[in-house]
Parts: structure tokens; C-alpha cells; sequence
């Protein structure tokens, strides 16, 4: 049986991009249960209220909820329970000094199949305040706007 080629997107958080400023994307495997992958294969999961922890130089997401498999029985994990990320030691050691600078925090950016195996992509972000949301979202409206009067023109 071979391996699949290519990445399959399982779940996105669109919210952090509007909630952060992402500076730097990592890729980190994740290290799950067999039922957790059958799971995620199907296709349910959600990052949206989870977060990353560093704790004693590990890296962990918490909150990511990853629905029980139907037909895994006893087998099941707890649907919220916490997750390492396996990354590389200086990445690690990177991040750590970079999170504890005044404003910076890890999210979970997106979860997926890259050749069979389930990588999550973590991304180093800063806060934004309201006026840069507020920003954000005059910008995608007047993105719209126009695209919108493209149309329009175009089908005239």
C-alpha cells in the first residue's frame, strides 16, 4: 500500500490570523493515538480554542479537540486531552526566547496530512489591538467593494 503524496488540510483556524500578527510559521508533528488518527482521517477536528505551552523544554497543545473514533471502543482518548509537538531542539530553544518577550504567544495555525503523517503548523504571533482589527476588516471590505464593481463592469 503506498503512502499518499501531498498535504490534505484536516482543520484551519482562521481566527488567529484576525485575532494575531503571525510572524513566524513552524512545522511540528504531533504525537497521537492510533484512534486519534483514524479520527482526523475522517476529518474531525477543531483548533480553535487551543493554545501551545512550553513546559520543561517540551511543547504541548492544549484544548485541541479531536472527536472520539466510533468504532475505537476502549481505545479512545480523551477528545481534549494534551498533545506533544515534536520539533526540533533549536527550535525549541528558539521559541522559548521569543515567547517571553512582552506580547508574543504560540497558536495553532492549521492541522493536516502532509504524506501520511499529521503535522500541525504553530505560528509565533504578537496581539492586535481593536484599530488593527478594525483596520483589517475596513480592508477586506473595500477588497470586496471592488471586486464586487469588477464584476459588475465586467458583465455589462
Amino acid at each position: 500500500m503506498a503512502k499518499d503524496k501531498g498535504t490534505k488540510l484536516i482543520a484551519n483556524n482562521k481566527k488567529a490570523f484576525h485575532d494575531y500578527f503571525i510572524e513566524e510559521s513552524y512545522e511540528a508533528g504531533i504525537s497521537l493515538a492510533g484512534t486519534e488518527v483514524k479520527s482526523l482521517r475522517l476529518g474531525q477536528c477543531s483548533i480553535k480554542e487551543a493554545y501551545i505551552t512550553i513546559d520543561n523544554s517540551e511543547v504541548f497543545i492544549h484544548k485541541m479537540h479531536i472527536n472520539p473514533y466510533e468504532k475505537g471502543n476502549i481505545f479512545n482518548k480523551d477528545p481534549l486531552r494534551k498533545r506533544k509537538l515534536l520539533l526540533h531542539r533549536y527550535e525549541i530553544n528558539k521559541l522559548i526566547g521569543r515567547t517571553k518577550e512582552k506580547g508574543y504567544t504560540l497558536v495553532p495555525l492549521k492541522v493536516y496530512f502532509k504524506d501520511s503523517l499529521v503535522k500541525v503548523e504553530i505560528g509565533l504571533a504578537k496581539g492586535k489591538k481593536l484599530y488593527d482589527k478594525r483596520q483589517d476588516i475596513a480592508k477586506k471590505d473595500m477588497k470586496r467593494e471592488a471586486e464586487r464593481d469588477f464584476k459588475v463592469r465586467n458583465l455589462k
